[in-house]
């Protein structure tokens, strides 16, 4: 197993009028190279949050990060630019993360600018052209602005930037629910062929489990900053076993009229993520929630090979 990505007991926390708001709290996982992991939960549950902490647009409150072995939980300007070269970011707005007044090459080849790595104007010029056409942008639109076209080529253009420095780790950040359907379908089919061509390796962040189904080879269920559940993309839509990834399921429209499905429908309050008190975080909104449940966190467990589970209730 060739593991590129591991991360061990990661948090991160903020300061609040009120306390701590513990919006990562205690994830650990590993990826292998050239594989997709999923990440999935509510708004809210803290999952873009860790995907900008492990490429260090946040620093983590504690925990460890691992890439291709080395620790890089804590960098200097140096290491970070250095680092940038291998995990970059694909932000969920692809308008308000361009900038407005550069042109789609200039935007494309900025971080080839900032890392100095070009000498000369034509291999540069050329290396533009090749994103672009990489991500499939013609070249007519390359002297446009970001406001004179639609949300699916700007995605492209961040695809691009993305793309500019070979990264090996990319976190994409929601990169389709801003786009119209039958534009999500073809940035997923993009993304997809890219990973094949130049074996790179997704942190897939989504709140839409029927998207991270089709690209995901692993699938990590967050609630309230903690990890719940975590298992192959098959196993958890076939064999899932914690309650809240159960609900989440369940929401998944059917595109079939004559087709009955059970909803399950969550009640109770969502627990505080400021200074959280110790019990399961799902326990109020659970249907099978003990005393238990509400006195003691639940450890993650490996009840199968691959399939981890924190949950009281599940015993294999």
């Amino acid at each position: 197993m060739d593991t590129i990505l591991e991360v061990k007991n990661l948090k991160k926390y903020f300061d609040t009028p009120g306390g701590k708001l513990h919006a990562v709290d205690d994830v650990s996982f590993t990826i292998e190279r050239g594989k997709t992991l999923g990440v999935v939960g509510e708004s809210g549950c803290g999952k873009s949050t860790m995907g900008r902490v492990i490429v260090h647009l946040l620093e983590a409150t504690d925990g460890k990060i691992f890439f291709e072995g080395n620790d890089i939980t804590r960098v200097n300007s140096a290491e970070l630019k250095k680092l940038r070269n291998d995990m970059q970011m694909i932000f969920q707005d692809p308008y308000s993360s361009l900038d407005p007044r550069m042109t789609v090459r200039d935007l494309i080849g900025e971080p080839l600018k900032t890392h100095k790595i070009f000498k000369n104007k034509e291999d540069y010029e050329k290396r533009v052209s090749e994103l672009m056409e990489t991500v499939g942008l013609a070249e007519r639109v390359g002297l446009q602005y970001p406001h004179e076209l639609d949300g699916g080529r700007r995605q492209r253009i961040g695809i691009a930037r993305a793309l500019a420095l070979e990264p090996k780790v990319i976190v994409c950040d929601e990169p389709v629910s801003a786009l119209d359907v039958s534009i999500q379908a073809q940035i997923l089919n993009l993304l997809m062929d890219l990973q094949d061509n130049q074996g790179l390796t997704y942190i897939f962040v989504t709140h839409d489990l029927s998207v991270v189904k089709h690209i995901s080879d692993d699938i990590l269920v967050m609630y309230l900053g903690q990890m719940v559940e975590k298992c192959p993309s098959k196993e958890l839509f076939e064999n899932n076993k914690h309650p809240y990834t159960k609900a989440l399921l369940s929401a998944i429209p059917i595109p079939a009229v004559d087709v009955e499905r059970k909803h399950e429908i969550l009640k109770g309050e969502i627990s505080s993520p400021i200074n959280p008190k110790p019990g399961c975080r799902f326990a109020p909104r659970c249907p099978y929630a003990t005393e238990k449940c509400h006195s003691q966190s639940p450890e993650l467990r490996e009840i199968k090979p691959g399939h981890f589970v924190a949950c009281h209730m599940v015993t294999e």
